[in-house]
């Protein structure tokens, strides 16, 4: 297999610890900073109320999995690190709805599901291991194609239909914003499909970053420019 491209962003790959937002039931507005691992120092110091990391960790655990395990949950999220930056990954109970990017806020994405979706949203450090997965054998030249259940209900109308379009463009491949509405059969809306990259809530896994401007500059993408050529990069190198 081909070098690896140098990529922009975090080197590693190991998960990180979620964004500065809801770590319990509730979402944005009811979770708040409420993770474990950013809990009260192991020492008590004589603190009214002394609870230790641990002692943070296990009852996260224990509400993760009891939430999950009644079904009560709206959205399920976790941060990972790439070469491209941290990214979030968000689910629902039919599949993965969002994939974003740092620059986009953590925080105004899961404000946006709590909108969206529903206000009963969780961290989960250790969930969503299959979309986590397959990023980390992309993102290493490993995987060419997603498997994943996808969640599209955050697209509708012409914008879902150019989202699930797609990934029909091959890995290591690339269409222009007119080729792809002429697959779409809507050859006139060249405009419309640039606003359904722009909007796609599933970057990466619905590669809006192989349609290219037709004269082959990269036109918009959500993660900003560097990451849409380093994914390029990436499958030119693969």
């Amino acid at each position: 297999m081909n070098a690896r491209p140098d990529l922009p962003g975090s080197p590693g790959r190991a998960d990180r610890a979620g964004p500065d937002g809801p770590g319990g039931l509730g979402g944005p507005a009811l979770g708040g900073p409420g993770r474990a691992d950013r809990a009260a120092p192991d020492a008590t110091d004589g603190e009214l109320f002394p609870v230790t990391h641990a002692d943070l960790a296990r009852l996260h655990a224990r509400l993760e999995a009891s939430a999950q395990a009644e079904a009560i949950l709206d959205v399920r999220y976790r941060v990972i690190d790439s070469p491209i930056g941290p990214l979030l990954l968000a689910a629902t109970a039919r599949g993965l709805v969002r994939v974003a990017f740092e620059r986009e806020g953590f925080e105004a994405v899961l404000s946006a599901l709590a909108g969206r979706i529903g206000a009963r949203i969780l961290e989960t450090p250790t969930g969503l291991a299959a979309a986590a997965r397959e990023l980390a054998e992309y993102f290493a030249g490993d995987r060419r194609a997603f498997d994943l259940t996808l969640d599209h209900a955050l697209s509708a109308g012409f914008r879902e239909r150019v989202q699930r379009s797609l990934p029909q463009i091959a890995y290591g491949h690339t269409r222009s914003y007119r080729e792809v509405a002429a697959s779409v059969g809507s050859p006139g809306a060249v405009r419309a499909v640039g606003t359904a990259c722009a909007t796609n809530p599933l970057p990466v896994v619905v590669p809006c970053h192989r349609v290219l401007r037709s004269d082959g500059t990269l036109g918009g993408y959500v993660g900003g420019l560097e990451a849409k050529a380093a994914l390029l990069a990436l499958e030119r190198a693969a």
